[in-house]
């Protein structure tokens, strides 16, 4: 890795955990960059380092700002665990070149999460998830954070702010927290199958993370209003960036 790369590397990791603390997407950021450097699954398993540590920064930014919603997110964390791990293990059994055109159509559809009448992403309402359903969705968005990650952000958004009641900030809160989780277990099995570079997946999550830590603190400051239009910038420019360069 050259000194070039370093710096690229340490600059996408920046964005990409500015713009996944607050919405998601980040890996639309990452992942091309990674995949100039590695093959696509070497990139894909790399990635997780640099996810897992921007996660545990922004959650432990986020729980000191008495943002997480601890009782909201308890009961989801084992099906995303338990979905994550099934991702992560089929797709250390995929190719290169399969992950590659799964990056790329995944990716161009990231923007589509946010196609909902936005003042519904902005206030605390009643929850519509209810048990079992509430289960299988979280089992089904750590099986596809398992698999890919990119764009995982604005599923669980989703689920938690349109799904679960909660305002853009405090599902931003959830969300790192359970993104944090299940990426400590996707690692590991990325490790297992020799699938990660820790040298160029630990500088990527110096910029990551320091990203992820000023973003959340942004946020909080901000509120979910200015979250929101974050959440649509980040997810046109994932459709548009795999689109067109």
């Amino acid at each position: 890795m050259s000194a070039t790369e370093a710096v690229l590397l340490f600059v996408a990791g920046l964005a990409a955990g500015f713009v996944n603390a607050v919405a998601g997407g980040g890996s639309a950021i990452t992942l091309p960059v990674l995949t100039e450097m590695l093959d696509a699954s070497l990139a894909n398993g790399t990635n997780r380092v640099a996810i897992l540590i921007a996660n545990i920064t922004a959650s432990a930014s986020f729980h000191k700002g008495g943002a997480v919603p601890w009782r909201a997110v308890g009961p989801l964390l084992l099906p995303a665990v338990l979905g994550s791990a099934i991702g992560a293990w089929v797709a250390s059994l995929v190719s290169a070149g399969a992950m590659r055109r799964v990056f790329s159509v995944v990716l161009v559809l990231v923007a589509a999460s946010v196609a909902l009448r936005p003042q519904r992403w902005v206030q605390d309402r009643q929850a519509v998830l209810r048990e079992p359903w509430r289960s299988i969705v979280f089992f089904g968005i750590g099986l596809y954070g398992g698999f890919v990650q990119a764009g995982v952000g604005f599923l669980l958004l989703a689920g938690l702010v349109l799904g679960g009641g909660l305002d853009l900030v405090r599902g931003n809160a959830a969300k790192v927290v359970i993104i944090a989780t299940y990426t400590a277990v996707a690692l590991l099995i990325f490790l297992g199958a020799a699938q990660v570079d820790l040298r160029v997946g630990l500088v990527l999550a110096a910029g990551n993370s320091t990203g992820a830590y000023v973003s959340s603190k942004v946020a909080m400051r901000r509120g979910a209003g200015w979250v929101r239009w974050i959440l649509v910038v980040a997810a046109v420019a994932a459709a548009v960036r795999m689109a067109f360069f």
